[in-house]
């Protein structure tokens, strides 16, 4: 078996369980009986940037979780004849994610970013450590409570605005903290 079928079940693994498997779930998938084999295999495929470890040495897929063909673009507006282009490709991750030890998941609740697009059941992708923009969307702690909203600084003060009518920007009265930017929504159909 060579690295492309020891690699497809660890993304069946993935995919199942929604996390990389541990060194010990590597040898039962692959049957090796050394750690010292899983050690080389996983050594193999950060080589081709299928995986790589984070700061505390767990594995992270990077090109693991497949590549998505662009079959061409389609108008939002007025119908307009359908036109291939050529076959390009895109991983999902590397186009969403640019540092995975800084990003991860959070599930919506509340209907306060409809407006924006952002609905309650739908998922964030959110990125900590990086510095807000006016006009980003953040999840912030404001005074001891958490949030998600469009951030705004005016004159040095710092707004929280909702991408909803029915709902009032929010200015810290004791404490803020921008947790992360939301980087993309994601919405199953």
């Amino acid at each position: 078996m060579g690295i492309e079928e020891y690699s497809a079940k660890i993304l069946n693994f993935l995919r199942k369980f929604r996390r990389m498997p541990s060194y010990s779930e590597i040898m039962k998938l692959t049957g090796f009986k050394s750690k010292n084999a899983i050690y080389r295999l996983v050594n193999k495929m950060i080589e081709a940037d299928l995986v790589e470890k984070d700061s505390a040495g767990r594995l992270i897929p990077n090109k693991l979780s497949g590549m998505v063909r662009i079959l061409g673009t389609v108008e939002a507006g007025i119908p307009l004849s359908a036109e291939q282009e050529k076959a390009e490709t895109i991983n999902i991750d590397e186009y969403l994610i640019r540092n995975y030890e800084s990003s991860f998941i959070l599930k919506v609740k509340g209907d306060s970013m409809v407006e924006a697009g952002i609905l309650p059941g739908d998922m964030v992708l959110v990125e900590r450590g990086k510095l807000p923009h006016n006009g980003d969307i953040v999840v912030a702690e404001v005074d001891h409570e958490w949030t998600m909203k469009f951030f705004k600084k005016k004159d040095g003060k710092v707004l929280l605005v909702p991408g909803n009518k029915k709902y009032k920007p929010i200015v810290p009265r004791h404490e803020l903290n921008i947790a992360a930017v939301v980087r993309a929504v994601i919405r199953k159909y």
